[in-house]
């Protein structure tokens, strides 16, 4: 096969890659390949505090089915929210960007008729300090708009009030964690 011919091979490959993509309302750019069916996060402490934590999400026929289980918390509600950038590199958290917001909405509850992408409300944390949430979502998903992968899950010091512009008025980040594709 002459250089020629495996170059043209090799472009083909590419350009059918991209039709493909394409078809599956995807584009080269997209983080989330076909086909991707369930994501984790691991949630670390920001700087001071001491939350860990882990985020299972996986594909459902009615949305993502988001299951958190935390530790480390103060006893009450904390703003629950994914983030636009997956990068918990800063002691504050605040490297994760602002909340997922992809269509420009106004900050709400997760049951609310307009949210941000990433406005899950909030975790309980018992006297324990422990908290879980279980919920199926059916606005994050994991690939075009509003996909989530490569984002971050933060966990606020207080309590998400739902109404709040721009956040939910809910306090510093006590933990984040980068959303990644599992298994």
């Amino acid at each position: 096969m002459t250089r020629t011919n495996r170059l043209l091979g090799a472009l083909s490959m590419a350009m059918l890659a991209v039709v493909g993509l394409n078809l599956y309302g995807c584009s080269p750019g997209d983080q989330a390949p076909v086909g991707i069916s369930s994501a984790v996060s691991n949630l670390k402490a920001t700087t001071g505090n001491a939350v860990i934590g882990s985020v299972s999400l996986v594909k459902t026929a009615n949305g993502v089915h988001i299951f958190a289980q935390l530790a480390g918390l103060m006893r009450g509600d904390h703003g629950f929210h994914i983030h636009e950038k997956g990068d918990c590199s800063s002691g504050d958290g605040k490297s994760a960007g602002g909340h997922f917001n992809p269509h420009k909405a106004t900050h709400g509850g997760p049951d609310s008729a307009t949210r941000h992408v990433g406005d899950l409300g909030n975790i309980v944390a018992g006297k324990d300090g422990k908290a879980s949430y279980d919920r199926v979502d059916t606005l994050v998903t994991f690939k075009g708009t509003n996909n989530i992968i490569g984002r971050s899950i933060i966990v606020h010091a207080g309590t998400d009030d739902l109404t709040s512009q721009p956040t939910g008025d809910a306090g510093a980040r006590v933990a984040c964690g980068v959303i990644e594709q599992a298994g």
